[in-house]
């Protein structure tokens, strides 16, 4: 089908998940300091970006389509930062607040154009905001055409088993980006997107072609899922379905920064789905938006004109 501006901006994603504040200090390096044998980075400029599952909302609504993004955070500055950057880019937030939780903060000292450290500040949240959660997620997965869960493994997914099977039960398109060696949680979801690293920790290191293809098809099947989509950086992606398999080959451009690719092609992969179109029809799409987004530095996005122009 051919996807009108119309059919993508009237398409509605609902994406859950971990979100997370990212924040970047630009500096000068120089000099190694005396004390260790480390660079001294001189901070010339900090600036702040919405990360993880915001980032993958940011990225569809970028696109052109609209996103709701349901979460929790802590009741701290960060999470006031994080929200007033959630609101600037037209995603409507859902934040659920617990005070016990310290919101997801990475901070990457940058300098020379590359990541010299990254500094993690996090907790996992309570049952208590997780429920919470639960009854919001009730009240808005009819309203939307698609449901993304974006799971970075930080605790905010703790009921995704119920909420996959209600999405699935009302007839949504249901994406995962999955975590972790546990995917007996992403049963009955439509499509989960995994890249070599994540899906190798659950079904093994794999011999060659033949035998990757019998074990996707062996974890698609015993998850119920429709469709599983191995991302594959320099190698493009590979779609496994009930027809057998499709293969993108990446596209040849300069990489720049993979950060945030993973994102942007779930964020695609969920925006075209959400407008009606088939998961085989809009891999291709989402292939080309991820080619898009590692020629830019830190987490991008894509945004509507780019993606069609580059076709």
């Amino acid at each position: 089908m051919q996807l009108t501006p119309e059919h993508i901006s009237s398409a509605r994603v609902l994406v859950v998940g971990d979100t997370m504040l990212d924040r970047y200090w630009y500096g000068a390096v120089e000099r190694i300091s005396p004390e260790a044998p480390v660079p001294v980075v001189r901070v010339t400029r900090t600036e702040e970006r919405i990360g993880a599952a915001a980032n993958v909302a940011y990225n569809i609504v970028t696109l052109g389509a609209q996103a709701s993004l349901l979460s929790v955070v802590g009741d701290d500055e960060d999470s006031r930062i994080l929200e007033a950057l959630v609101a600037q880019t037209g995603i409507t937030p859902y934040f659920g607040r617990d005070p016990q939780l310290k919101t997801t903060v990475k901070l990457r000292v940058i300098g020379r154009q590359q990541q010299l450290l990254r500094l993690d500040f996090e907790n996992t949240p309570e049952n208590e905001v997780l429920a919470s959660q639960s009854a919001t997620f009730e009240k808005l997965y009819l309203q939307h055409d698609a449901v993304l869960f974006s799971d970075y493994g930080k605790g905010g997914l703790a009921h995704i088993v119920l909420m996959i099977a209600q999405a699935r039960a009302a007839g949504k398109v249901v994406l995962v980006d999955p975590k972790g060696s546990d995917y007996a949680r992403y049963k009955n979801a439509s499509v989960i997107t995994p890249n070599r690293a994540e899906l190798e920790q659950v079904i093994g290191r794999w011999t060659n072609e033949a035998d990757l293809q019998a074990k996707a098809h062996n974890l698609r099947t015993s998850l119920n899922l429709q469709a599983l989509l191995l991302t594959r950086s320099e190698e493009g992606m590979t779609l496994f379905d009930a027809q057998g398999e499709m293969h993108v080959p990446a596209l040849a451009r300069e990489v720049f920064d993979v950060t945030g690719a993973g994102d942007t092609v779930i964020a695609t992969l969920a925006a075209m789905a959400a407008a009606g179109m088939t998961l085989r029809d809009a891999v291709p799409i989402a292939n080309r938006a991820g080619g898009i987004v590692v020629g830019k530095f830190g987490t991008a996005t894509v945004n509507h004109s780019e993606l069609f122009a580059a076709h």
